[in-house]
């Protein structure tokens, strides 16, 4: 194998590792944002939950209205 098709097979690897790269930093990017959402949306709902519990009624006994 001569040198200049060393040469070539290395630069091919190189780029196809730097595109590898660039596409999984891409996707932990999108990633990070999606968790970012989710644990937003995960406070709303245990605020919001825990808000109900608090104004709801104390009485677990108490049978619902449309009873």
């Amino acid at each position: 194998m001569s040198t200049e098709t060393r040469l070539m097979d290395l630069e091919t690897r190189i780029a196809h590792q730097d595109k590898s790269i660039n596409d999984l930093s891409d996707e932990i990017y999108r990633q990070q944002k999606l968790i970012e959402q989710l644990e937003t949306t995960c406070k709303y709902l245990l605020d919001q939950s825990r808000q109900s519990a608090a104004a709801g009624s104390t009485n677990d006994d108490e049978k619902p209205p449309h009873y």
